[in-house]
C-alpha cells in the first residue's frame, strides 16, 4: 500500500530553495520513498534522530519519519550532506 508524503514546513523551504536538477531528483525518490519507505537505499539513523530514515540523493539527504498506523511518511529535511546533519 502507497504511504502518502507530507512534508514538514522546514522541509518544504528547503524544497523550494533546491536548483531545478536537483528538485525533480528529489521529486523522483520521495515518489519511491511513497512506494516502499524502508527500501534498500533507505538507512535507519541512529543516535538523537534514531526513530528516522535516511535516502541519499547525489549529495543530498531526504530525512524522514514512517507513521504506519497512518500510512504516512513525513519529511523533515532536505538538504545538502554536509549541512543536514547539524
Amino acid at each position: 500500500m502507497k504511504y502518502e508524503i507530507v512534508l514538514e514546513q522546514q522541509a518544504e523551504k528547503e524544497l523550494r530553495n533546491l536548483p531545478v536538477l536537483v528538485l525533480n531528483r528529489i521529486d523522483k525518490r520521495l515518489l519511491a520513498i511513497s512506494e516502499d519507505p524502508r527500501s534498500r537505499q533507505a538507512l535507519k539513523l541512529k543516535g538523537k534522530e534514531g526513530d528516522g530514515w535516511r535516502v541519499k540523493v547525489g549529495d543530498y539527504r531526504i530525512l524522514y519519519v514512517i507513521d504506519d498506523a497512518r500510512k504516512q511518511v513525513i519529511v523533515y529535511r532536505i538538504k545538502h550532506r554536509r549541512e543536514v546533519y547539524r
